[in-house]
């Protein structure tokens, strides 16, 4: 059941603010397959540190009249917030892990945005309650003064010594490098701009591994040695992948014994290698680039262990000797090829390997240990899933579990005994489970496919008979599975009897690799058409009301939000774009794009006509046309590195000036932040209670008709 509606915004058009209109200024958008004019590329501007006044002015008369709209459900608004913040335990810590010696956790105080990182001596065991505890990182100190900030990723060096760090603080993944002296408690000067998050110590503990930022793409660049105590400029280039649509990363493997280069794409993997022992050495390839073949390596006791989908659409696990690791005659299959599983993932011990699978749309974690495997973790409807490992000295291994409705919980199987132990159980005040059901539903699609759909509600607020509300939230992208978790924050949504679903559209790979693969390139359609079919199929099994159904998706999920309010304005009663992709093809023809060359693999290389053609027929802004939209709620954030924060400003401008509807349109620019929106675990709460309220209030606003 709806609580008392709040007053609507809109209710009285007359009296509404005035939408600000922006100008327009054609502008050729040129390509080999015929020139499009795009109306409002002017409010594009490229620089990463300011943009042109005429287009900030733009942007805050959008969020002006957005606050207007809203103003009227600003005490929804407010109360969201307070329900939300009410089901954060504020004084909270994460379990201890184990790594080299040490066991490292982080640590929220009441009212703080961020962790305090802190570290204390142990085995591999547990921690020795005796020992000192010492502080690593202090975010909220680091956070001060910022109105964005970031840790990208940690490392501390083998001997313990050094703790190096990359902090973001405008949201566009420029990192800066600091290191400091753990010791001395004192950060040693000649911090290093324009990097990416990840690192890696050489055995020397002073030598670090890390990448420098390609000023264009700004997701991927060359990877470079640092010496502790010399300048930055002294530092010496290791390794630069020369094809611009791969993804460079520098991490440490699971021995310690190499600094594992990992350039992949979504085509293709080369795994190379450094001795951490001789940090000076050129790298060597462990494993070839192999087209259409992906890869992922790690090493430990004298041989590398190799997740592959050679001869493998869903992958398998080999055992490669560490003498001739691409020598596949002498590779011996651990976990072999499945058609009805997916290998996610896998973490190597001293004891065992641990690895992450999904089965049926539903993640397990299963151990090969003491010569047998066994599943440890996994249920319907719910995701288990390996959890942090640092060390494969640790004695346990460690795994998460939770569900739409079941808040996160950590356990440690202890290898050598079979026992388990529950570390933690999130703590969510004023939050009964007991109140919650969720369930798996299968919702065919025009194609005949079967769509995996996972639901959650409040069966004494929320009646299946066709009457409640729905939310419906979907990606669709990149092989990314959207595996059902908790949030402490839906139950605000339940609680008012709404619906929260989950549609795993084609794109995903819930389903493995196939699934994937029905989702991508020429293949997209699917994806959009899967939303579509699950929304329809939730309102002729009652699940929603056929006049409540409401959609909500960021990123690749925004593009997603953009085909469906085009092509089924009808089946939603309104739609929130976050963050949305939705100039596909001007963005995927301009390789001066941060991410354009890199994705040609999942939407295609618009130089080619088929593929040109295909994304033209679905590119959100090419295909606002003049009809009834639902009312939408569209944000970005202006120094996004991955969805431009002009793409969905444009979208805006153009469906405002084309659409035939009076249904508000809003959209809110964070100026301060980039893709991941509000960077403070609190900071957050206003953005989502925004959106929240938006849906609760048209759902309101329906059922007073």
């Amino acid at each position: 059941m709806l609580a008392p509606a709040a007053p609507a915004a809109t209710d009285d058009p007359a009296a509404a603010p005035v939408p600000p209109v922006a100008a327009r200024h054609p502008h050729v958008v040129k390509s080999p397959h015929g020139e499009r004019i795009d109306d409002y590329h002017w409010l594009r501007d490229d620089d990463p540190k300011a943009k042109r006044p005429e287009i900030l002015a733009h942007l805050r008369a959008e969020n002006d009249y957005t606050a207007k709209m809203l103003a009227p459900l600003a005490p929804l608004q407010a109360e969201l917030v307070a329900e939300m913040r009410s089901r954060i335990k504020e004084d909270d810590d994460s379990p201890p892990v184990y790594d080299q010696g040490w066991w490292v956790w982080r640590e929220y105080a009441a009212g703080a945005e961020y962790p305090v990182h802190k570290r204390r001596r142990g085995s591999p065991e547990r921690p020795d309650p005796k020992a000192r505890v010492e502080v690593l990182l202090d975010e909220p100190a680091r956070a001060a003064g910022h109105a964005y900030w970031n840790v990208g990723s940690m490392a501390v060096s083998p001997d313990g010594r050094y703790l190096a760090w990359t902090e973001d603080t405008a949201g566009r993944r420029m990192h800066t490098l600091r290191i400091r002296d753990l010791q001395r408690r004192e950060d040693l000067p000649g911090a290093i701009p324009g990097v990416l998050e990840s690192l890696a110590w050489a055995a020397d503990s002073r030598t670090l591994f890390y990448i420098r930022q390609d000023p264009v793409t700004l997701q991927s660049g060359p990877v470079w040695r640092h010496r502790v105590g010399t300048p930055a400029g002294d530092d010496v280039l290791v390794y630069d992948e020369p094809d611009p649509t791969l993804f460079t990363d520098v991490h440490l493997s699971a021995s310690r014994r190499y600094v594992v280069i990992a350039v992949s794409g979504f085509d293709t993997a080369e795994t190379l290698a450094v001795p951490a022992a001789r940090p000076t050495e050129p790298p060597r390839v462990v494993l070839a680039r192999r087209d259409k073949v992906r890869h992922s390596a790690d090493h430990l006791r004298g041989r590398w262990i190799v997740r592959t989908n050679e001869n493998a659409p869903n992958f398998r696990l080999v055992q490669a000797p560490e003498s001739a690791p691409d020598d596949r005659r002498r590779w011996k299959t651990l976990v072999p090829a499945r058609a009805t599983a997916t290998l996610e993932g896998f973490a190597l011990f001293e004891r065992g390997i641990a690895i992450d699978e999904r089965v049926e749309a539903d993640r397990r974690v299963r151990l090969f240990s003491g010569g047998r495997w066994q599943t440890v973790a996994g249920a319907p409807a719910s995701t288990a899933s390996l959890g942090e490992h640092r060390d494969p000295r640790a004695a346990h291994l460690r795994f998460t579990v939770t569900s739409l409705v079941q808040p996160t919980e950590t356990w440690d199987h202890h290898l050598a005994s079979g026992t388990r132990t529950l570390r933690k159980r999130q703590p969510v005040p004023n939050y009964d489970a007991a109140l919650y059901r969720s369930e798996r539903f299968w919702a065919p699609a025009r194609d005949g496919a079967r769509v995996p759909v996972t639901l959650a509600w409040r069966p004494d607020r929320a009646r299946l008979d066709g009457s409640a509300p729905l939310l419906l939230i979907g990606y669709g992208a990149y092989g990314s599975s959207y595996d059902p978790a908790f949030s402490s924050n839906r139950p605000s949504l339940m609680d008012r009897g709404f619906v929260v679903a989950i549609a795993h559209v084609r794109g995903g790979a819930e389903l493995g690799e196939g699934w994937y693969e029905a989702g991508r390139l020429m293949n997209k359609w699917n994806t959009f058409n899967d939303f579509v079919d699950v929304a329809e199929a939730l309102v002729r099994q009652q699940r929603a009301a056929p006049d409540k159904v409401f959609a909500s998706g960021g990123s690749a999920g925004g593009l997603l939000m953009g085909v469906v309010a085009n092509v089924a304005p009808q089946r939603f009663a309104g739609i929130a774009a976050d963050v949305p992709f939705v100039d596909a093809l001007t963005t995927m023809l301009d390789e001066t794009i941060p991410l354009t060359v890199n994705e040609w693999t999942q939407w295609g290389d618009p130089r080619e006509k088929a593929a040109h053609d295909y994304i033209l027929s679905y590119s959100p802004y090419d295909n606002i046309r003049a009809q009834d939209y639902p009312p939408m709620l569209v944000t970005t954030g202006l120094w996004d590195s991955q969805v431009q924060y002009f793409e969905p400003v444009k979208y805006v401008a153009k469906l405002r000036a084309t659409k035939t509807d009076r249904h508000p349109l809003l959209l809110h620019v964070n100026m301060d932040a980039g893709h991941g929106g509000a960077s403070g675990r609190f900071e957050v709460l206003a953005e989502i209670a925004r959106e929240y309220a938006f849906f609760i209030d048209l759902a309101q606003r329906r059922a007073r008709r």
